[in-house]
């Protein structure tokens, strides 16, 4: 049985995502799709001063609504306004952790930026780290939605699709047996979803691991 997971590419995700590296053989990033402006490629929610939550956002170019994340870029000044966002947040003053230490290196594209960052926390715990992005599988345009999803999983020799408790409104089980696919959604996850870089700079990695593992 070969599992495989397709989600977007997402700026230090909360813990229950990485239950897809550690569910999957291999995790597809979503990278051919449109930039979602309000979703998570580019920020994510951390323990701001007095502990209310508060958005650290990636600083990005200016780009047309049509965007795909595959083509997103820094701004040109993203390093100085990244550190200057940071000091909004306790945890990430005079940080000094291998994880804001990437972080802070911006010397690349955005996916590829992405792609490191969920690199990095997953040495971290230990768990495996097996990606590819559907960029590269030259899949049909004009799919959308569950069926660029399906191609993307075939193109990949699935025989199983995992996928986090969100999914169970996108996906129909019937539908992917139809194309010999298992579907397999996640349990609802319990534990904090603030960031992982808020998780790994409180918490030791192999406590959040045993989370991760113990809520497939």
């Amino acid at each position: 049985m070969t599992t495989i997971a397709v989600m977007q590419p997402y700026f230090l995700p909360y813990p229950g995502y990485f239950r897809l590296f550690a569910a999957a053989d291999r995790v597809a990033l979503f990278d051919c799709v449109q930039f979602p402006r309000r979703g998570w490629v580019h920020r994510n929610r951390l323990p701001g001063a007095g502990d209310e939550v508060a958005w650290l956002t990636l600083p990005l170019q200016r780009a047309p609504v049509d965007t795909p994340i595959r083509a997103l870029r820094f701004a040109d000044d993203a390093p100085a306004r990244l550190r200057v966002a940071c000091r909004r947040f306790p945890v990430l003053r005079d940080c000094r952790h291998p994880l804001c230490d990437e972080m802070h290196r911006l010397d690349s594209t955005v996916c590829d930026y992405i792609e490191k960052l969920l690199r990095v926390c997953c040495a971290m715990m230990d768990l495996p780290f097996a990606t590819v992005r559907t960029s590269t599988l030259d899949l049909d345009p004009a799919l959308h939605g569950e069926e660029r999803v399906l191609a993307a999983a075939k193109r990949l020799g699935a025989t199983r699709y995992v996928n986090l408790e969100g999914g169970r409104d996108l996906y129909s089980a019937d539908v992917f047996r139809r194309h010999g696919i298992d579907l397999h959604i996640l349990p609802e996850w319990h534990g904090a979803r603030w960031s992982i870089l808020y998780e790994l700079l409180t918490e030791p990695a192999e406590r959040i691991a045993e989370k991760i593992r113990a809520q497939l």
